[in-house]
């Protein structure tokens, strides 16, 4: 890493310890006050005074922190009569029942969370780690809540500054319907450029992408962050909706104001700025996400519009039982925005149960649309018969513990990723933030190597992923590595940059585990994307065995739209059957199998593909 890198990361974790200096701390279960239940509760931020008892729309609390000091009981409604501004988080703990939920009612309209003095706590999240130590802050968050449900048609929650939007922690039952979540300052910066010379560019930068310049340098700023362009751009074309990576080397680079929002970029060496294109940049720091999930159970996002996030996405972490439906990412209507969400769109680590995506469109990522996995640790320690110590291997992925007492786990060879092994967990020790003291129910093998790994198979999800639009993602529209049911059918893949579907393994790498063994990919179209369009690619280094990584894979009935190019990609699988999928090129096909690779497979069978 260059010299003028590390700089920029040290002045990126500077700036944001200014906004989050410390964690700010909310009543404890212990501190607050238990509602009796069915009790109705209003806010109004216009006319509310906290003073109030809060129980009338005529004496309205101001603020959030009298619901803070309160445990809501079954059937307990809370209002929010008018939108506003808010110098606090709302933390809820609530208690609702099945036949009684919690219920937390947004008028329509525009609510500012401000990030100074919001609830902020140290965070470890998967794959999004460089900064698990400052405290982010939260807008809404969930503590040991159960079954509570938001209703918030047509309210945008508007974040100003860098904050987690919604933190569902240690939670049951939760749901958020019809809410919607933006960003005053996207954490992505936006130009366009309008025309070009020998040795410069003349650019528009958008409306919503602050800056200044000084001494000829240009510095992108926002609401308690700021940075300088680096080499990761991305880059909008208008006429195709394609949005694709470009390494651009911005790094002496002169830049002079010519009026309003117009710049003018001389360099050496050209970047690579064409007339008409979109340009999108961003600080690579990952410190944040979207919306945390966290050690929760049976949660659902329904009618969820999300216009810009910063961080890793939404995020779920070791949760069971997801349903997301009618979710929207995308920039906001007539805002001219083109960048949506800071990396993936919907992440998932270490969960279980089953998720399911449906109807919705993904856009606008810097990332991939939808990743599902789970993470192998490397065991570094036999400290006696049946107990382990392993370890996080990723500096991106560690801080939080990946098992429980009862989860079943397999001890794999990273060469051949295959399991060699079983056993059962009979309890799990953090020793520090990325060692774990694993305590067994039968003793560990004894031919375990040195950079053997294990995987927590109970922590593998069902999946169905259906009838969602992908579009304008700059890498992969889906990964998703689980030894259950996978089924992926009837999607919308609209000129993804690199693969539409994505079935890794790997063990040496980001550590993303497993092998698949029930995966159905049905009734898919795919537009233009990036070759091969599917890609069952485990990293093994080991080949040629008679049993496969990935088992059981059936590729039928989609619909491929691209130039003569790779649509498949299969190896290291036991058990492939390719069928009825039917390629449009631009000029006819000898032989459409022809498209199609297949590598140390067995069990294959391929018919009916057409052209």
């Amino acid at each position: 890493m260059k010299a003028t890198s590390f700089l920029l990361l040290a002045l990126a974790i500077l700036v944001y310890s200014n906004v989050n200096a410390q964690v700010t701390s909310y009543p404890s279960t212990k501190d607050r006050k238990l509602s009796p239940g069915r009790s109705a509760y209003y806010i109004n931020p216009l006319n509310g005074d906290d003073h109030n008892n809060g129980l009338s729309t005529q004496k309205p609390w101001k603020t959030f922190k009298p619901v803070n000091r309160l445990i809501l009981s079954a059937g307990d409604i809370v209002y929010v009569l008018k939108p506003g501004e808010f110098h606090e988080s709302l933390v809820l703990n609530a208690k609702g029942r099945q036949d009684l939920p919690v219920r937390i009612v947004f008028a329509p309209g525009r609510y500012d969370f401000f990030p100074e003095n919001a609830v902020k706590k140290k965070l470890h999240i998967s794959n999004t780690n460089d900064t698990p130590y400052l405290p982010k802050a939260i807008a809404i968050m969930f503590d040991s809540c159960r079954f509570v449900q938001v209703e918030a048609a047509n309210a945008k929650i508007e974040l100003r500054g860098k904050m987690i939007e919604t933190f569902i922690d240690n939670s049951t039952d939760i749901q958020l319907n019809g809410i919607s979540y933006d960003y005053q300052r996207p954490t992505v910066s936006e130009l366009t450029v309008t025309g070009t010379g020998i040795n410069y560019a003349d650019v528009l930068i958008h409306q919503d992408s602050e800056f200044s310049i000084k001494d000829s340098i240009l510095t992108w700023q926002g609401e308690g962050w700021r940075y300088s362009s680096h080499t990761y751009w991305q880059v909008f074309n208008p006429e195709t909706n394609e949005l694709s990576r470009a390494d651009i080397d911005a790094e002496g680079n002169r830049y002079v104001a010519l009026g309003g929002r117009k710049v003018r970029a001389y360099f050496k060496k050209d970047p690579g700025f064409r007339k008409g294109l979109t340009y999108q940049t961003r600080d690579v720091l990952r410190d944040c996400a979207g919306i945390f999930m966290r050690n929760s159970k049976n949660l659902s996002l329904k009618n969820v519009d999300i216009y810009f996030m910063h961080g890793m996405g939404v995020v779920s972490q070791y949760c069971e039982n997801i349903k997301i439906t009618d979710l929207s990412v995308r920039p906001a209507e007539n805002s001219g925005r083109t960048s949506a969400a800071w990396a993936d769109i919907l992440h998932f680590s270490g969960c279980k149960g089953k998720i399911e995506v449906s109807n919705s469109y993904l856009s606008g990522a810097n990332d991939d649309a939808i990743n599902i996995h789970g993470t192998h640790l490397r065991i570094i320690e036999k400290v006696s018969p049946n107990q382990i110590k392993v370890k996080f291997m990723h500096d991106q992925t560690y801080g939080f513990n990946a098992y429980t007492t009862g989860d079943s786990i397999d001890f794999v060879h990273p060469e051949s990723l295959l399991p060699y092994s079983s056993n059962v967990v009979l309890s799990s020790e953090m020793l520090n933030d990325k060692e774990i003291l694993l305590t067994l129910k039968l003793p560990a093998p004894v031919n375990i190597n040195s950079s053997d790994v294990i995987e927590n198979t109970t922590a593998t999800p069902e999946i169905w992923i259906h009838d969602n639009t992908i579009a304008m993602i700059p890498t992969r529209g889906i990964l998703s590595t689980s030894k259950r049911k996978t089924v992926i059918e009837n999607n919308d893949f609209q000129r993804t940059a690199m693969t539409g579907i994505y079935i890794n393994d790997d063990a040496s790498s980001w550590y993303e585990s497993g092998p698949v063994k029930n995966v159905l990919i049905s009734g898919n179209h795919f537009d233009k994307c990036g070759a091969p369009v599917i890609d069952i690619h485990p990293e093994n280094t080991v080949v040629g065995s008679k049993m496969g990584v990935h088992s059981n894979i059936s590729i039928v009935n989609n619909d491929f739209k691209m130039p003569d190019s790779t649509i498949i990609r299969v190896r290291s699988t036991a058990g492939v059957r390719i069928s009825g999928n039917t390629v449009q090129t631009p000029k006819p096909v000898k032989d459409v199998n022809a498209l199609i690779k297949l590598i140390d497979c067995t069990g294959i069978s391929v018919s009916n593909n057409k052209n």
